[in-house]
């Protein structure tokens, strides 16, 4: 006979606290490994490069760090747009033409505006205006389809790519817009510091320094103009998935949306102003391309699609909607471009580099189903 406030140990009580504890640690390792995986790529850089290069070259400088960062802008900004699409259980597959198109368009319109008069400012904000508004609509198009017709995304912004693809063509006559301002160079390639190394340096804020010879080989850039614009968005878009209604309908509607309609969310009316975001992002990517290549491109989003979803994918984005977050998708950019970066500096083939990100990309899924299946467990025992 016992007391009753004795304890009487059931049966594989101590086995399921074990494997409770075991399931907590695969949790958090999910959800962490994008974090782990990029510090421990940076820490095996930082000691293979100089190995491989007899200590000639430095993985971890403030030229290659800034070189980074400025690499990342177009994936990242076409990664933040499509965060939303697959949190909402979407895709959008024609953010990298769409980027293209703003990009000629930015360009047309800044050139034309400058050329009628306009100052160099208003000219670009012409052109920024002009990329936003044709990526915008592009985005409407993109979900009035889905949302309203009930087209899979998959084929309605496949088929938009396409579109997009030949509209841009078109306007660019098939070739490189040219003819910029000159000055325009200066709003894509300057940075809000500079800092020039050793004897007769220094640092100088919002005043790129006149030098030439030794100085400019040891000038380096601080946080470029173009990553300041990408910090912006990141730092927007945070805002709007983690802090707003619009956010947390978003992460309604990729979880069920059934429940969601239920609940009264606009549905519909969301999708649409989800992708029309989407397009938004993939616009400012194709605005500043312009401003820094002071050219229009028809081309230059056609490579980065596949690279905008890995890094969404990476970030710990689900494909399956309902979870994910913006400074998840930072880190997918961050990784893909540390990994092919360090690869380059390791004198590694191309193709080489394709494989890897493929097979980080597969990790990550498999990883997202892992985790899936321990929360599924976890509610599972929970109910019981």
């Amino acid at each position: 006979m016992t007391d009753r406030g004795s304890t009487v140990a059931r049966p594989g009580a101590h086995g399921a606290g074990a494997s409770s504890s075991v399931q907590r640690l695969a949790l958090l390792f999910s959800r962490m490994w994008a974090w782990l995986f990029l510090a421990l790529m940076v820490l095996f850089f930082v000691v293979a490069v100089p190995l491989s290069t007899g200590g000639s070259v430095d993985f971890l400088t403030i030229r290659n760090s800034q070189n980074i960062l400025v690499a990342i802008v177009p994936v990242l900004l076409l990664g933040l747009g499509q965060t939303f699409v697959l949190i909402a259980a979407g895709i959008d597959l024609s953010v990298g033409w769409v980027m293209s198109l703003a990009s000629v368009l930015s360009a047309l319109a800044l050139r034309d505006s400058f050329n009628s008069g306009a100052p160099l400012p208003i000219a670009v904000l012409a052109g920024l205006a002009a990329a936003l508004a044709g990526a915008g609509a592009i985005g409407l198009v993109n979900g009035s389809i889905i949302a309203k017709l009930k087209v899979p995304a998959f084929i309605v912004t496949l088929g938009t790519s396409f579109i997009v693809r030949g509209v841009a063509y078109l306007m660019s006559e098939n070739s490189t817009v040219i003819g910029l301002p000159a000055g325009v160079r200066a709003y894509g390639n300057d940075a809000l510091m500079y800092y020039i190394t050793g004897p007769g340096g220094g640092l100088y804020f919002l005043n790129r320094p006149e030098v030439g010879g030794e100085l400019l080989r040891r000038m380096e850039m601080i946080f470029p103009y173009p990553v300041l614009a990408a910090a912006f968005v990141v730092a927007l878009t945070m805002f709007l998935l983690h802090k707003t209604q619009f956010g947390r309908h978003t992460y309604a509607i990729g979880g069920s949306m059934d429940a969601a309609v239920r609940s009264g969310i606009p549905v519909d009316r969301h999708l649409i102003k989800v992708y029309i975001l989407s397009s938004a992002t993939a616009g400012v990517a194709g605005f500043l391309s312009t401003l820094r290549y002071t050219a229009g491109s028809a081309v230059i989003g056609d490579s980065l699609l596949m690279s905008s979803i890995a890094a969404v994918i990476i970030g710990g984005v689900s494909m399956f909607g309902g979870s994910g977050t913006v400074i998840g998708t930072v880190i997918g950019a961050l990784i893909i471009a540390v990994l092919t970066t360090g690869l380059v500096m390791l004198n590694v083939d191309a193709f080489w580099q394709f494989i890897v990100v493929g097979a980080v990309v597969i990790i990550a899924v498999l990883i997202d189903q892992s985790r899936d299946l321990i929360m599924g467990k976890q509610r599972k025992g929970a109910a019981l």
